[in-house]
């Protein structure tokens, strides 16, 4: 999942560089998106790992 965010924060500096103002913004919030859905799990695995090892 961090895999795609960062694919997705590459292609938005690409698009930004290129002048793509539109393809940018979308490609970034992207990148927004799939970096917090990676952190709400990662978290929640840690979480469920520490109960489960009580």
């Amino acid at each position: 999942m961090l895999h795609y965010a960062v694919v997705f924060f590459v292609i938005a500096l690409i698009a930004a560089v290129l002048g793509f103002g539109g393809i940018a913004a979308s490609a970034a919030g992207i990148a927004k998106l799939l970096f917090v859905v990676f952190l709400v799990m990662a978290l929640v695995s840690v979480v469920m790992g520490l109960i489960r090892k009580r």
